[in-house]
Protein backbone atom coordinates (compact mmCIF):
# COMPACT_ATOMS: atom_id res chain seq x y z
CA UNK A 1 0.00 0.00 0.00
CA UNK A 2 1.40 3.39 -1.04
CA UNK A 3 0.31 6.99 -0.57
CA UNK A 4 0.61 9.09 -3.73
CA UNK A 5 0.32 12.89 -4.06
CA UNK A 6 -0.01 14.78 -7.36
CA UNK A 7 1.64 18.13 -8.02
CA UNK A 8 -0.32 21.35 -8.56
CA UNK A 9 -0.66 20.81 -12.33
CA UNK A 10 -1.28 17.05 -12.16
CA UNK A 11 -4.01 14.58 -11.36
CA UNK A 12 -3.88 10.94 -10.27
CA UNK A 13 -5.78 8.34 -12.31
CA UNK A 14 -6.49 5.25 -10.21
CA UNK A 15 -7.93 1.97 -11.53
CA UNK A 16 -8.16 -1.55 -10.23
CA UNK A 17 -9.80 -3.39 -7.35
CA UNK A 18 -12.79 -1.58 -5.83
CA UNK A 19 -13.05 0.97 -8.68
CA UNK A 20 -15.66 0.30 -11.37
CA UNK A 21 -14.20 2.63 -14.01
CA UNK A 22 -11.50 5.15 -13.09
CA UNK A 23 -10.99 7.49 -10.17
CA UNK A 24 -9.42 10.96 -10.25
CA UNK A 25 -7.74 12.42 -7.20
CA UNK A 26 -5.03 14.85 -6.16
CA UNK A 27 -3.85 12.49 -3.38
CA UNK A 28 -4.90 8.97 -2.46
CA UNK A 29 -3.83 5.62 -0.94
CA UNK A 30 -2.99 3.03 -3.58
CA UNK A 31 -4.03 -0.42 -2.37
CA UNK A 32 -2.81 -3.77 -3.70
CA UNK A 33 -4.53 -4.66 -6.96
CA UNK A 34 -4.77 -1.00 -7.98
CA UNK A 35 -2.62 1.00 -10.40
CA UNK A 36 -1.96 4.72 -10.46
CA UNK A 37 -0.78 7.05 -13.25
CA UNK A 38 -0.34 10.80 -13.43
CA UNK A 39 -1.37 13.21 -16.16
CA UNK A 40 -0.53 16.87 -16.59
CA UNK A 41 -3.37 19.39 -16.99
CA UNK A 42 -1.29 22.39 -18.02
CA UNK A 43 -2.38 23.84 -21.40
CA UNK A 44 -0.26 23.50 -24.54
CA UNK A 45 0.18 25.87 -27.49
CA UNK A 46 -0.61 24.45 -30.94
CA UNK A 47 0.48 26.49 -33.95
CA UNK A 48 -1.19 25.87 -37.30
CA UNK A 49 -1.37 27.39 -40.76
CA UNK A 50 -4.83 26.44 -41.98
CA UNK A 51 -5.37 26.54 -45.73
CA UNK A 52 -8.98 27.56 -46.34
CA UNK A 53 -11.12 28.76 -49.24
CA UNK A 54 -13.80 31.43 -49.27
CA UNK A 55 -17.23 31.15 -50.87
CA UNK A 56 -15.76 32.74 -54.06
CA UNK A 57 -13.31 29.80 -54.28
CA UNK A 58 -10.36 32.09 -53.33
CA UNK A 59 -7.73 30.24 -51.26
CA UNK A 60 -5.87 31.83 -48.33
CA UNK A 61 -3.76 30.83 -45.33
CA UNK A 62 -5.02 31.41 -41.79
CA UNK A 63 -2.11 31.37 -39.26
CA UNK A 64 -3.46 30.58 -35.79
CA UNK A 65 -2.13 29.73 -32.32
CA UNK A 66 -4.49 27.87 -29.96
CA UNK A 67 -3.76 27.35 -26.26
CA UNK A 68 -5.62 24.15 -25.37
CA UNK A 69 -5.77 22.04 -22.22
CA UNK A 70 -8.18 19.90 -20.19
CA UNK A 71 -11.23 21.53 -18.64
CA UNK A 72 -10.46 21.47 -14.89
CA UNK A 73 -13.78 22.93 -13.71
CA UNK A 74 -15.81 19.93 -14.82
CA UNK A 75 -15.26 16.39 -13.44
CA UNK A 76 -16.94 14.82 -16.47
CA UNK A 77 -14.57 16.65 -18.85
CA UNK A 78 -11.57 15.54 -16.74
CA UNK A 79 -12.77 11.94 -16.97
CA UNK A 80 -13.04 12.23 -20.78
CA UNK A 81 -9.56 13.74 -20.97
CA UNK A 82 -8.13 11.05 -18.69
CA UNK A 83 -9.60 8.28 -20.85
CA UNK A 84 -9.00 9.69 -24.34
CA UNK A 85 -6.01 12.06 -24.20
CA UNK A 86 -3.92 11.37 -21.10
CA UNK A 87 -2.58 7.99 -22.36
CA UNK A 88 -0.76 9.99 -25.05
CA UNK A 89 1.80 12.70 -24.67
CA UNK A 90 0.25 16.18 -25.03
CA UNK A 91 2.91 17.08 -27.58
CA UNK A 92 2.64 13.77 -29.41
CA UNK A 93 1.84 13.57 -33.10
CA UNK A 94 -1.46 11.84 -32.32
CA UNK A 95 -2.80 14.63 -30.10
CA UNK A 96 -1.56 17.34 -32.45
CA UNK A 97 -3.28 15.70 -35.44
CA UNK A 98 -6.49 15.36 -33.42
CA UNK A 99 -6.56 19.03 -32.45
CA UNK A 100 -5.38 20.17 -35.87
CA UNK A 101 -8.06 18.11 -37.63
CA UNK A 102 -10.82 19.68 -35.52
CA UNK A 103 -9.49 23.24 -36.01
CA UNK A 104 -8.85 22.91 -39.75
CA UNK A 105 -12.21 21.23 -40.40
CA UNK A 106 -14.30 23.84 -38.60
CA UNK A 107 -12.23 26.73 -40.00
CA UNK A 108 -12.65 25.51 -43.59
CA UNK A 109 -16.39 25.00 -43.16
CA UNK A 110 -16.83 28.49 -41.70
CA UNK A 111 -14.62 30.15 -44.35
CA UNK A 112 -16.51 28.41 -47.15
CA UNK A 113 -19.72 30.13 -46.00
CA UNK A 114 -18.17 33.66 -46.04
CA UNK A 115 -16.88 35.88 -48.79
CA UNK A 116 -13.27 37.03 -48.81
CA UNK A 117 -14.42 40.56 -48.02
CA UNK A 118 -16.35 39.30 -44.98
CA UNK A 119 -13.32 37.36 -43.73
CA UNK A 120 -11.00 40.33 -44.29
CA UNK A 121 -13.23 42.98 -42.68
CA UNK A 122 -14.82 40.89 -39.94
CA UNK A 123 -11.69 39.27 -38.50
CA UNK A 124 -12.93 39.62 -34.93
CA UNK A 125 -16.28 38.03 -35.70
CA UNK A 126 -14.57 35.33 -37.76
CA UNK A 127 -12.23 34.56 -34.83
CA UNK A 128 -15.18 34.35 -32.42
CA UNK A 129 -17.13 31.94 -34.66
CA UNK A 130 -14.05 29.74 -35.17
CA UNK A 131 -13.49 29.74 -31.39
CA UNK A 132 -17.09 28.68 -30.68
CA UNK A 133 -17.28 25.94 -33.32
CA UNK A 134 -13.87 24.45 -32.43
CA UNK A 135 -14.72 24.51 -28.71
CA UNK A 136 -17.96 22.66 -29.43
CA UNK A 137 -15.99 19.84 -31.08
CA UNK A 138 -13.29 19.74 -28.40
CA UNK A 139 -15.88 19.33 -25.62
CA UNK A 140 -16.22 15.65 -26.49
CA UNK A 141 -12.54 15.17 -25.64
CA UNK A 142 -12.70 17.15 -22.38
CA UNK A 143 -10.51 19.92 -23.85
CA UNK A 144 -10.87 23.67 -23.35
CA UNK A 145 -9.53 26.52 -25.49
CA UNK A 146 -7.83 28.88 -23.09
CA UNK A 147 -6.78 31.30 -25.78
CA UNK A 148 -7.04 31.55 -29.58
CA UNK A 149 -4.92 33.99 -31.54
CA UNK A 150 -5.66 34.31 -35.26
CA UNK A 151 -2.88 36.17 -37.04
CA UNK A 152 -3.11 38.28 -40.14
CA UNK A 153 -4.50 36.41 -43.16
CA UNK A 154 -1.80 35.43 -45.66
CA UNK A 155 -2.02 35.03 -49.42
CA UNK A 156 -1.16 31.74 -51.09
CA UNK A 157 1.59 32.22 -53.74
CA UNK A 158 -0.11 32.86 -57.04
CA UNK A 159 -3.30 34.17 -55.35
CA UNK A 160 -2.21 37.58 -53.95
CA UNK A 161 -5.69 38.74 -53.04
CA UNK A 162 -4.86 40.50 -49.75
CA UNK A 163 -1.88 42.37 -51.18
CA UNK A 164 -4.04 43.60 -54.05
CA UNK A 165 -6.76 44.52 -51.59
CA UNK A 166 -4.27 46.50 -49.47
CA UNK A 167 -2.95 48.33 -52.51
CA UNK A 168 -6.51 49.06 -53.52
CA UNK A 169 -7.20 50.55 -50.06
CA UNK A 170 -4.05 52.69 -50.24
CA UNK A 171 -4.94 53.99 -53.68
CA UNK A 172 -8.49 54.74 -52.55
CA UNK A 173 -7.13 56.68 -49.54
CA UNK A 174 -4.69 58.64 -51.75
CA UNK A 175 -7.41 59.42 -54.28
CA UNK A 176 -9.74 60.48 -51.48
CA UNK A 177 -7.06 62.81 -50.11
CA UNK A 178 -6.65 64.38 -53.55
CA UNK A 179 -10.39 64.77 -53.78
CA UNK A 180 -10.50 66.42 -50.33
CA UNK A 181 -7.71 68.87 -51.31
CA UNK A 182 -9.50 69.77 -54.53
CA UNK A 183 -12.75 70.16 -52.61
CA UNK A 184 -11.13 72.52 -50.08
CA UNK A 185 -9.55 74.52 -52.87
CA UNK A 186 -12.89 74.76 -54.61
CA UNK A 187 -14.57 75.96 -51.43
CA UNK A 188 -11.82 78.61 -50.94
CA UNK A 189 -12.17 79.97 -54.46
CA UNK A 190 -15.96 79.95 -54.22
CA UNK A 191 -15.78 81.80 -50.85
CA UNK A 192 -13.37 84.38 -52.24
CA UNK A 193 -15.56 85.07 -55.27
CA UNK A 194 -18.60 85.22 -53.01
CA UNK A 195 -16.96 87.85 -50.78
CA UNK A 196 -15.92 89.94 -53.79
CA UNK A 197 -19.45 89.83 -55.13
CA UNK A 198 -20.88 90.90 -51.77
CA UNK A 199 -18.37 93.77 -51.65
CA UNK A 200 -19.36 94.96 -55.12
CA UNK A 201 -23.03 94.68 -54.23
CA UNK A 202 -22.57 96.69 -51.03
CA UNK A 203 -20.51 99.31 -52.88
CA UNK A 204 -23.20 99.64 -55.52
CA UNK A 205 -25.84 100.05 -52.80
CA UNK A 206 -23.78 102.74 -51.08
CA UNK A 207 -23.23 104.52 -54.42
CA UNK A 208 -26.96 104.52 -55.06
CA UNK A 209 -27.68 105.91 -51.60
CA UNK A 210 -24.95 108.51 -52.09
CA UNK A 211 -26.47 109.63 -55.38
CA UNK A 212 -29.84 110.01 -53.73
CA UNK A 213 -28.40 112.10 -50.89
CA UNK A 214 -26.34 114.06 -53.39
CA UNK A 215 -29.41 114.83 -55.45
CA UNK A 216 -31.23 115.99 -52.35
CA UNK A 217 -28.45 118.27 -51.37
CA UNK A 218 -27.83 119.58 -54.89
CA UNK A 219 -30.44 122.23 -54.50
CA UNK A 220 -28.92 123.51 -51.33
CA UNK A 221 -25.46 123.36 -52.84
CA UNK A 222 -26.54 125.38 -55.85
CA UNK A 223 -27.74 128.13 -53.58
CA UNK A 224 -24.35 128.35 -51.97
CA UNK A 225 -22.55 127.74 -55.23
CA UNK A 226 -23.36 131.16 -56.54
CA UNK A 227 -21.88 132.65 -53.45
CA UNK A 228 -18.65 130.74 -53.35
CA UNK A 229 -18.18 130.22 -57.10
CA UNK A 230 -15.66 132.94 -57.36
CA UNK A 231 -13.79 131.70 -54.29
CA UNK A 232 -13.82 128.15 -55.55
CA UNK A 233 -12.55 129.20 -58.93
CA UNK A 234 -9.63 130.97 -57.35
CA UNK A 235 -8.97 128.04 -55.05
CA UNK A 236 -9.14 125.59 -57.93
CA UNK A 237 -6.61 127.53 -59.93
CA UNK A 238 -4.28 127.46 -56.99
CA UNK A 239 -4.67 123.82 -56.49
CA UNK A 240 -4.35 122.82 -60.17
CA UNK A 241 -0.61 123.04 -60.03
CA UNK A 242 -0.46 121.05 -56.81
CA UNK A 243 -2.79 118.38 -58.24
CA UNK A 244 -0.75 118.11 -61.43
CA UNK A 245 2.41 117.64 -59.42
CA UNK A 246 0.72 115.09 -57.17
CA UNK A 247 -0.64 113.27 -60.22
CA UNK A 248 2.79 113.03 -61.75
CA UNK A 249 4.25 111.62 -58.53
CA UNK A 250 1.36 109.21 -58.25
CA UNK A 251 1.76 108.02 -61.86
CA UNK A 252 5.45 107.31 -61.26
CA UNK A 253 4.65 105.35 -58.10
CA UNK A 254 1.87 103.44 -59.87
CA UNK A 255 4.22 102.43 -62.67
CA UNK A 256 6.69 101.07 -60.13
CA UNK A 257 4.00 99.24 -58.25
CA UNK A 258 2.64 97.79 -61.52
CA UNK A 259 6.08 96.57 -62.49
CA UNK A 260 6.62 94.90 -59.14
CA UNK A 261 3.16 93.31 -59.28
CA UNK A 262 3.71 91.94 -62.79
CA UNK A 263 7.09 90.48 -61.84
CA UNK A 264 5.56 88.86 -58.75
CA UNK A 265 2.71 87.44 -60.84
CA UNK A 266 5.13 85.96 -63.41
CA UNK A 267 7.25 84.39 -60.66
CA UNK A 268 4.16 83.00 -58.94
CA UNK A 269 2.86 81.58 -62.22
CA UNK A 270 6.20 79.91 -62.97
CA UNK A 271 6.34 78.45 -59.47
CA UNK A 272 2.79 77.12 -59.83
CA UNK A 273 3.59 75.51 -63.19
CA UNK A 274 6.76 73.96 -61.78
CA UNK A 275 4.85 72.50 -58.81
CA UNK A 276 2.09 71.35 -61.13
CA UNK A 277 4.61 69.53 -63.30
CA UNK A 278 6.07 67.79 -60.25
CA UNK A 279 2.61 66.75 -59.04
CA UNK A 280 1.67 65.61 -62.56
CA UNK A 281 4.79 63.44 -62.66
CA UNK A 282 3.84 61.83 -59.36
CA UNK A 283 0.28 61.33 -60.63
CA UNK A 284 1.54 59.64 -63.81
CA UNK A 285 3.74 57.32 -61.78
CA UNK A 286 0.83 56.41 -59.52
CA UNK A 287 -1.42 55.95 -62.57
CA UNK A 288 1.10 53.55 -64.10
CA UNK A 289 1.22 51.56 -60.85
CA UNK A 290 -2.55 51.66 -60.64
CA UNK A 291 -2.89 50.45 -64.23
CA UNK A 292 -0.51 47.58 -63.53
CA UNK A 293 -2.44 46.52 -60.45
CA UNK A 294 -5.71 46.97 -62.34
CA UNK A 295 -4.55 44.62 -65.09
CA UNK A 296 -3.53 42.05 -62.50
CA UNK A 297 -6.88 42.39 -60.75
CA UNK A 298 -8.72 42.17 -64.09
CA UNK A 299 -6.97 38.93 -65.00
CA UNK A 300 -7.83 37.51 -61.58
CA UNK A 301 -11.40 38.77 -61.81
CA UNK A 302 -11.72 37.39 -65.36
CA UNK A 303 -10.66 33.93 -64.19
CA UNK A 304 -13.07 34.14 -61.27
CA UNK A 305 -15.89 35.33 -63.53
CA UNK A 306 -15.25 32.55 -66.04
CA UNK A 307 -15.34 30.00 -63.26
CA UNK A 308 -18.55 31.44 -61.80
CA UNK A 309 -20.05 31.58 -65.31
CA UNK A 310 -19.29 27.92 -65.92
CA UNK A 311 -20.71 27.00 -62.53
CA UNK A 312 -23.87 29.03 -63.20
CA UNK A 313 -24.17 27.49 -66.68
CA UNK A 314 -23.85 23.99 -65.24
CA UNK A 315 -26.46 24.85 -62.61
CA UNK A 316 -28.72 26.26 -65.33
CA UNK A 317 -28.39 23.14 -67.48
CA UNK A 318 -29.14 20.98 -64.45
CA UNK A 319 -32.15 23.19 -63.69
CA UNK A 320 -33.32 22.91 -67.33
CA UNK A 321 -33.03 19.13 -67.22
CA UNK A 322 -34.90 18.99 -63.93
CA UNK A 323 -37.67 21.22 -65.31
CA UNK A 324 -37.83 19.15 -68.52
CA UNK A 325 -38.14 15.96 -66.47
CA UNK A 326 -40.83 17.59 -64.34
CA UNK A 327 -42.66 18.77 -67.49
CA UNK A 328 -42.46 15.26 -69.01
CA UNK A 329 -43.74 13.73 -65.78
CA UNK A 330 -46.54 16.31 -65.59
CA UNK A 331 -47.44 15.67 -69.25
CA UNK A 332 -47.55 11.92 -68.65
CA UNK A 333 -49.70 12.47 -65.60
CA UNK A 334 -52.04 14.71 -67.60
CA UNK A 335 -52.14 12.15 -70.45
CA UNK A 336 -52.97 9.40 -67.97
CA UNK A 337 -55.68 11.61 -66.45
CA UNK A 338 -57.05 12.40 -69.93
CA UNK A 339 -57.01 8.71 -70.93
CA UNK A 340 -58.76 7.85 -67.69
CA UNK A 341 -61.37 10.55 -68.38
CA UNK A 342 -61.79 9.30 -71.99
CA UNK A 343 -62.14 5.72 -70.76
CA UNK A 344 -64.74 6.83 -68.22
CA UNK A 345 -66.56 8.84 -70.91
CA UNK A 346 -66.45 5.88 -73.34
CA UNK A 347 -67.66 3.56 -70.58
CA UNK A 348 -70.48 5.98 -69.75
CA UNK A 349 -71.39 6.32 -73.46
CA UNK A 350 -71.41 2.54 -73.88
CA UNK A 351 -73.46 2.21 -70.72
CA UNK A 352 -75.93 4.80 -72.02
CA UNK A 353 -75.98 3.09 -75.42
CA UNK A 354 -76.58 -0.28 -73.76
CA UNK A 355 -79.33 1.28 -71.62
CA UNK A 356 -80.87 2.83 -74.75
CA UNK A 357 -80.65 -0.47 -76.65
CA UNK A 358 -82.16 -2.31 -73.67
CA UNK A 359 -84.92 0.28 -73.49
CA UNK A 360 -85.52 -0.04 -77.26
CA UNK A 361 -85.61 -3.83 -76.96
CA UNK A 362 -88.02 -3.53 -74.06
CA UNK A 363 -90.24 -1.16 -76.04
CA UNK A 364 -90.00 -3.40 -79.11
CA UNK A 365 -90.94 -6.41 -76.99
CA UNK A 366 -93.79 -4.41 -75.51
CA UNK A 367 -94.87 -3.42 -79.05
CA UNK A 368 -94.68 -7.02 -80.25
CA UNK A 369 -96.61 -8.12 -77.17
CA UNK A 370 -99.22 -5.43 -77.76
CA UNK A 371 -99.40 -6.37 -81.46
CA UNK A 372 -99.74 -10.03 -80.59
CA UNK A 373 -102.46 -9.20 -78.06
CA UNK A 374 -104.25 -7.07 -80.67
CA UNK A 375 -103.94 -9.80 -83.28
CA UNK A 376 -105.18 -12.37 -80.76
CA UNK A 377 -108.14 -10.16 -79.97
CA UNK A 378 -108.70 -9.69 -83.71
CA UNK A 379 -108.53 -13.42 -84.39
CA UNK A 380 -110.82 -14.20 -81.45
CA UNK A 381 -113.33 -11.63 -82.66
CA UNK A 382 -113.28 -13.06 -86.21
CA UNK A 383 -113.53 -16.58 -84.90
CA UNK A 384 -116.53 -15.60 -82.77
CA UNK A 385 -118.05 -13.84 -85.77
CA UNK A 386 -117.64 -17.07 -87.82
CA UNK A 387 -119.16 -19.20 -85.06
CA UNK A 388 -115.79 -20.74 -84.29
CA UNK A 389 -115.49 -22.08 -87.86
CA UNK A 390 -111.72 -22.34 -88.19
CA UNK A 391 -111.63 -23.22 -91.95
CA UNK A 392 -113.81 -20.23 -92.75
CA UNK A 393 -111.51 -18.03 -90.61
CA UNK A 394 -108.49 -19.40 -92.42
CA UNK A 395 -110.00 -18.75 -95.83
CA UNK A 396 -111.04 -15.24 -94.80
CA UNK A 397 -107.59 -14.40 -93.51
CA UNK A 398 -105.95 -15.75 -96.67
CA UNK A 399 -108.28 -13.64 -98.80
CA UNK A 400 -107.92 -10.56 -96.55
CA UNK A 401 -104.10 -10.83 -96.51
CA UNK A 402 -103.94 -11.21 -100.31
CA UNK A 403 -102.66 -14.75 -100.26
CA UNK A 404 -104.46 -15.73 -103.48
CA UNK A 405 -103.20 -12.64 -105.25
CA UNK A 406 -99.66 -13.49 -104.20
CA UNK A 407 -100.07 -17.06 -105.45
CA UNK A 408 -101.39 -15.75 -108.75
CA UNK A 409 -98.41 -13.40 -109.05
CA UNK A 410 -95.99 -16.19 -108.28
CA UNK A 411 -97.60 -18.52 -110.85
CA UNK A 412 -97.72 -15.80 -113.46
CA UNK A 413 -94.09 -14.97 -112.80
CA UNK A 414 -93.16 -18.63 -113.20
CA UNK A 415 -94.71 -18.91 -116.69
CA UNK A 416 -93.95 -15.35 -117.75
CA UNK A 417 -92.59 -15.20 -121.27
CA UNK A 418 -93.76 -18.72 -122.19
CA UNK A 419 -96.99 -17.37 -123.73
CA UNK A 420 -98.89 -20.67 -123.05
CA UNK A 421 -102.33 -21.56 -124.35
CA UNK A 422 -103.93 -23.71 -121.68
CA UNK A 423 -107.49 -24.98 -121.44
CA UNK A 424 -108.64 -26.30 -118.08
CA UNK A 425 -111.83 -28.16 -117.51
CA UNK A 426 -113.30 -30.56 -115.05
CA UNK A 427 -114.96 -33.82 -115.78
CA UNK A 428 -117.37 -33.57 -112.91
CA UNK A 429 -115.68 -36.36 -111.09
CA UNK A 430 -113.21 -34.22 -109.28
CA UNK A 431 -110.53 -34.66 -111.92
CA UNK A 432 -109.06 -31.89 -114.04
CA UNK A 433 -108.10 -32.21 -117.74
CA UNK A 434 -105.48 -29.91 -119.07
CA UNK A 435 -104.72 -29.38 -122.74
CA UNK A 436 -101.93 -27.17 -123.86
CA UNK A 437 -100.62 -26.16 -127.23
CA UNK A 438 -97.26 -24.90 -126.06
CA UNK A 439 -95.69 -28.30 -125.61
CA UNK A 440 -96.08 -31.60 -123.91
CA UNK A 441 -99.62 -32.52 -125.02
CA UNK A 442 -102.36 -33.21 -122.41
CA UNK A 443 -102.90 -35.46 -119.50
CA UNK A 444 -104.17 -35.59 -115.94
CA UNK A 445 -104.27 -32.18 -114.26
CA UNK A 446 -103.78 -33.27 -110.68
CA UNK A 447 -101.94 -30.05 -109.85
CA UNK A 448 -104.97 -27.94 -110.76
CA UNK A 449 -107.30 -29.96 -108.61
CA UNK A 450 -106.40 -27.96 -105.57
CA UNK A 451 -107.05 -24.71 -107.37
CA UNK A 452 -110.44 -26.00 -108.44
CA UNK A 453 -111.20 -26.97 -104.86
CA UNK A 454 -110.26 -23.49 -103.65
CA UNK A 455 -112.55 -21.86 -106.16
CA UNK A 456 -115.31 -24.22 -105.10
CA UNK A 457 -115.11 -22.85 -101.57
CA UNK A 458 -115.59 -19.27 -102.67
CA UNK A 459 -119.41 -19.34 -103.12
CA UNK A 460 -120.10 -20.75 -99.63
CA UNK A 461 -117.56 -18.29 -98.14
CA UNK A 462 -119.04 -15.31 -99.90
CA UNK A 463 -122.50 -16.42 -98.85
CA UNK A 464 -121.42 -16.69 -95.22
CA UNK A 465 -119.79 -13.25 -95.28
CA UNK A 466 -122.95 -11.81 -96.75
CA UNK A 467 -125.11 -13.44 -94.13
CA UNK A 468 -122.87 -12.41 -91.23
CA UNK A 469 -121.92 -8.88 -92.27
CA UNK A 470 -124.39 -7.98 -95.00
CA UNK A 471 -121.54 -7.14 -97.36
CA UNK A 472 -121.74 -8.12 -101.04
CA UNK A 473 -118.65 -9.39 -102.86
CA UNK A 474 -117.09 -6.97 -105.32
CA UNK A 475 -118.10 -7.34 -108.99
CA UNK A 476 -114.58 -8.35 -110.05
CA UNK A 477 -114.69 -11.34 -107.75
CA UNK A 478 -117.85 -12.85 -109.36
CA UNK A 479 -116.93 -12.21 -113.03
CA UNK A 480 -113.79 -12.46 -115.18
CA UNK A 481 -112.51 -9.32 -116.84
CA UNK A 482 -112.64 -9.57 -120.64
CA UNK A 483 -114.91 -12.67 -120.68
CA UNK A 484 -117.31 -13.06 -123.64
CA UNK A 485 -120.02 -14.69 -121.42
Amino acid sequence: MMYRVASASEYLVITGVGISDIKLAKKAWIFPGQSCTRFDISPVNYTFEVQAMSSEKLPFILPAVFTIGPRTTDDESLLKYAKLISPHDKLSHHVKELVQGVIEGETRVLAASMTMEDVFKGTKQFKQEVFEKVQLELDQFGLLIYNANIKQLVDIPGHEYFSYLGQKTQMEAANQAKIDVAEAKKKGEIGSKSREGETLQNAAAIDAETKIVSTQRTGKAKKEQLKVEAEVKIYENERIAEVAKTNADLAMKKAGWTKDAQVAEVEAEKAVKLRDAELQKEVEIMNALTQTEKLKAEFLSKASVEYETKVQQANWELYQQQKAAEATLYKKQMDATAQKALAEAAFYARQQEADAELYAKKKEAEGITALAQAQGTYVRTLLQALNNDYPSLRDYMMINNGMFQELAKINSGAIKGLNPKISVWTNGGGGVNVHGSSGGGGGSGGAMAEVANIYKTLPPLLTTVQEQTGMMPPPWLATLKGSDD
